[in-house]
């Protein structure tokens, strides 16, 4: 795929326009699979974990509590302001703010036991650069926990998709099937220990107005659901779209994977 050489441009500006709507996002700041993410890896009280794209910091504040010490980077000045205000709020006290780009992680060869990265992926212009960079960074028998969209394995399916969620955000880069997270992890050197996929709903006018979709994106987002093929229209469960209650839902990948 072709990717825009201001992509990372492109993020900055739009996430540090909407960095407080995503420190308050219930999707990013409640979701359950939270919880799930901490009983797939078993953190230990002596880890030090890093989370990559660390956004509104929820899973940095997850963890924290858990293990020795966090590093939460962000690749948006704006973003990770707001994520350190919000958790210093809290009054938690061992984690770490840093800028940094998930593709060119600023740490030394095998920092650290486990690289956490939460419902970021899908802006990365190079999202296996990203695996890899993770595994640099990880002491061996180190873990990768990555969760983020998936799409179905029906290409024109996920490309379709692929292009709804980008006319509602234009730094939406690309997700991936399950089976092409797979590929990546274990091309990277991981060995694949867990994998799951979830479901999660999203009333369409909020997930619009997180990214101040402008009445022209909106109309053109409904009409993308009322001509979706049938594959796209299985995947997403569209429901009550052309009215304010409308809803959708999007499948998440949780993946880990081991260094050894």
């Amino acid at each position: 795929m072709n990717v825009p050489k201001n992509s990372k441009a492109l993020s900055k500006k739009r996430f540090n326009r909407f960095a407080s709507r995503y420190v308050s996002s219930g999707t990013h700041a409640q979701g359950p699979e939270l919880e799930r993410l901490v009983e797939i890896v078993n953190p230990q009280p002596d880890w030090v974990v890093l989370d990559v794209a660390t956004g509104g910091g929820h899973t940095a504040l997850k963890f924290a509590p858990l293990v020795k010490r966090v590093v939460a980077i962000d690749i948006t000045p704006g973003m990770l302001d707001a994520a350190k205000a919000f958790i210093i709020a809290t009054g938690v006290i061992k984690i770490s703010f840093s800028l940094g780009d998930a593709e060119n992680l600023p740490f030394r060869l095998g920092s650290f036991d486990l690289v956490t990265c939460r419902i970021a992926p899908h802006h990365f212009p190079e999202a296996f650069r990203f695996v890899m960079e993770s595994v640099r960074v990880l002491k061996p028998g180190g873990t990768l926990l990555v969760q983020d969209h998936a799409l179905p394995e029906d290409g024109a399916a996920a490309r379709y998709i692929d292009t709804f969620e980008r006319l509602r955000d234009p730094s939406h880069n690309r997700a991936f099937s399950e089976s092409e997270w797979v590929e990546m992890y274990r091309a990277a050197g991981l060995t694949v220990e867990h994998t799951e996929q979830i479901v999660k709903r999203h009333e369409f006018q909020p997930w619009a107005e997180r990214q101040a979709c402008m009445p022209q994106a909106v109309a053109q987002l409904v009409q993308m659901v009322a001509e979706a093929p049938d594959a796209v229209i299985e995947w997403m469960q569209p429901n009550g779209f052309g009215t304010p209650g409308a809803w959708f839902v999007n499948h998440h990948i949780l993946i880990a994977g081991r260094f050894d």
